[in-house]
């Protein structure tokens, strides 16, 4: 009998032992979850401390350069292209050469045009020198007539009254033929001088036509005259559009979307390639509105690439703030530090 009742009792004692083994385990469980929370929290807060209330942090950024875009200012024929994408280039070097026979012939053209003109001008001047001795001849020309009208005038007079006197001595004779003979020539010479007096409108023609010239050299050298400075403009522009055959490049930096080739006939301003400052490039970040807040310019900036992942990271200063597209390669993490 007592047996039994032991034997009964077992089952009953090892239940209960197994049920405060089980509320022992979760207590300890919960009391565990707690300490976790409370270390995550305590950690998130030293976190937040240290880091995340002075650091703000995106991965919507993007590497970017102003680029420069490479064009030909004349239109040509590609003759040679010297460079290839992603081919390092410095300012000055030759990137694309036209074909220059047509702008070598233009040049060649305006340089005798200059030479025409040089000689043009220096005609106006001789010319004006010249009509300068002829207004000054015609002028001697007019004294002298002006003299000889008045000696055939005297003469005219004096023949006339010698003419009178003999008609009043005789009707007839040796003395009033000569005295009629000299009448005759001392009246031809009179229309003679009056003839040549008019001379004065030979002068004044003579002034005019140097007058018309003058307006050609006035206040100007050969080389300062209208005429020859514009040929001088149009030689300076062949040479310009002879030295605009050979495209350099604009900057230092990488060769980019290369699409030209030998052979191609270029347009004025037509796209070529372009050349991509790498030593100028920046970074477009985009952060939300409320996490600029506290950004200012200047402040340390830290970025990292996906290309080369979290163990290299550069650094760089907030350069500016603004509303800017993002364009470029993706940048992994951009962190911009408040303090």
């Amino acid at each position: 009998m007592s047996r039994r009742n032991n034997d009964s009792a077992t089952p009953a004692a090892d239940t209960h032992f197994h049920a405060s083994r089980a509320a022992s385990s979760r207590k300890k469980g919960f009391m565990g979850l707690a300490a976790a929370v409370v270390i995550a929290a305590g950690g998130y807060g030293v976190w937040y401390a240290m880091v995340g209330s002075r650091y703000v942090t995106t991965d919507n950024a993007y590497s970017a350069a102003e680029v420069a875009e490479v064009t030909p200012s004349v239109t040509g024929i590609v003759q040679a292209v010297n460079v290839v994408d992603t081919q390092w280039v410095k300012q000055g070097d030759v990137l694309v050469q036209l074909d220059d026979t047509d702008a070598r012939l233009a040049l060649a053209q305006a340089e005798a045009m200059l030479g025409q003109s040089r000689r043009r001008v220096s005609g106006y001047m001789a010319t004006d020198e010249g009509l300068a001795a002829q207004v000054k001849a015609r002028e001697a020309d007019e004294t002298q007539a002006q003299a000889r009208l008045v000696a055939s005038q005297a003469d005219f007079t004096k023949a006339q009254v010698d003419l009178t006197r003999r008609e009043a001595l005789a009707k007839y004779g040796a003395e009033l033929t000569n005295a009629r003979n000299a009448m005759a020539q001392a009246e031809s010479n009179l229309n003679v001088a009056k003839a040549a007096a008019q001379s004065v409108a030979n002068r004044l023609s003579t002034i005019g036509a140097k007058k018309a010239n003058a307006t050609l050299t006035i206040d100007a050298t050969v080389e300062t005259n209208p005429e020859v400075m514009l040929a001088k403009a149009k030689v300076g522009q062949a040479q310009v559009d002879l030295a605009r055959t050979i495209i350099k490049a604009p900057v230092d930096g990488v060769i980019a979307r290369r699409q030209v080739q030998i052979g191609k006939l270029v347009q004025n301003g037509e796209r070529l390639m372009t050349v991509v400052p790498l030593h100028d490039v920046h970074i477009d970040a985009n952060f939300k509105e409320v996490e600029l807040r506290h950004v200012k310019i200047g402040q340390p900036v830290e970025v990292t690439a996906d290309i080369y992942g979290d163990k290299v990271v550069y650094y760089a200063g907030q350069a500016g703030t603004g509303e800017t597209p993002a364009t470029g390669w993706l940048v992994n993490d951009c962190y911009h530090r408040y303090a």
